[in-house]
């Protein structure tokens, strides 16, 4: 069949797909997502060949399995090493230095969450600062985790394999340390190191279903993550977070989210960074 035939998406179809997203990830698509919906499922619309996106749908409702690939399509991922990087200073002048000035043999524990970590630059941004100034000094028992929607971005993320201009961003020292260079077919990667893929865990997770850990973390980073979500929904996983954060634990969240309206149970410490409030 020639792929050279426009594909119509209807009201209907949209609706349809909308539904789906919300209930399936939490995802809102409203009318001004119309046109990025086309074209993340035009190509696999037309793998399948359907001839519309009614066609598409038929096939999502006879076929469960196509609700991970739709999933995965519509999902946006975004990310960079050090990005937004106001965070990792207050993680290594406040957070880590807080830590080290109160460290014990029996206060050796540190867990670290990044949610939404897309294809893994924001956990592996968060190791080499853990490996470069908190254990330095401690001996810290430190783990990562890293969960993402997108269990195809997962899968690179956990590969580790970057492309040169995914690294631009890292001090050339620090990329000497951590990251192992190779050429393949004239392109330049960049390799993470197996010292920090050791301490990071990284697995499927939708925010919306059950979640299998149970805490508690010093540290959550969910930056641009709620953008997507409406507002109840939003309200319920910063609860969720806010319950499992060790008390004084810090939030992290993305340049254009805030709390305000949505949770009282965290004080902001500095921007879009917040910290858990004691319990009344």
């Amino acid at each position: 069949m020639s792929t050279n035939y426009e594909l119509k998406l209807t009201d209907s179809d949209f609706s349809f797909l909308a539904k789906l997203a919300r209930q399936q990830s939490g995802i809102e698509l409203n009318e001004k997502k119309r046109q990025m919906v086309y074209s993340r499922l035009n190509k696999r619309v037309r793998e399948l060949n359907c001839i519309n996106f009614s066609d598409y749908c038929d096939y999502i409702r006879a076929n469960s399995d196509e609700v991970k690939v739709f999933i995965n399509s519509i999902t946006t991922n975004v990310t960079a090493f050090y990005r937004e990087n106001h965070h990792f200073e207050f993680l290594v002048d406040t957070i880590f230095c807080d830590a080290n000035k109160n460290y014990s043999p029996a206060n050796q524990r540190f867990r670290i969450w990044s949610a939404g970590c897309s294809s893994g630059q924001e956990p592996y941004t968060i190791a080499i600062h853990v490996k470069d100034h908190l254990l330095r000094h401690n001996h810290w028992d430190v783990k990562i985790l890293a969960t993402d929607l997108d269990s195809d971005i997962i899968a690179k993320a956990k590969a580790g394999l970057y492309p040169e201009s995914d690294c631009k961003k890292i001090d050339p020292g620090v990329l000497a340390k951590w990251f192992t260079k190779s050429k393949h077919s004239n392109r330049t990667n960049y390799q993470v190191s197996p010292e920090l893929q050791s301490m990071i865990t990284f697995n499927q997770l939708n925010l919306l279903h059950d979640w299998p850990m149970k805490g508690p973390f010093d540290i959550i980073f969910c930056r641009n993550v709620i953008i997507y979500f409406d507002k109840q929904t939003q309200i319920r996983l910063f609860q969720r977070y806010y319950d499992l954060l060790k008390p004084g634990g810090y939030l992290f969240i993305g340049h254009s989210e805030t709390l305000h309206g949505i949770s009282d149970k965290f004080v902001s410490v500095g921007r879009t960074i917040y910290q858990k409030l004691d319990d009344e």
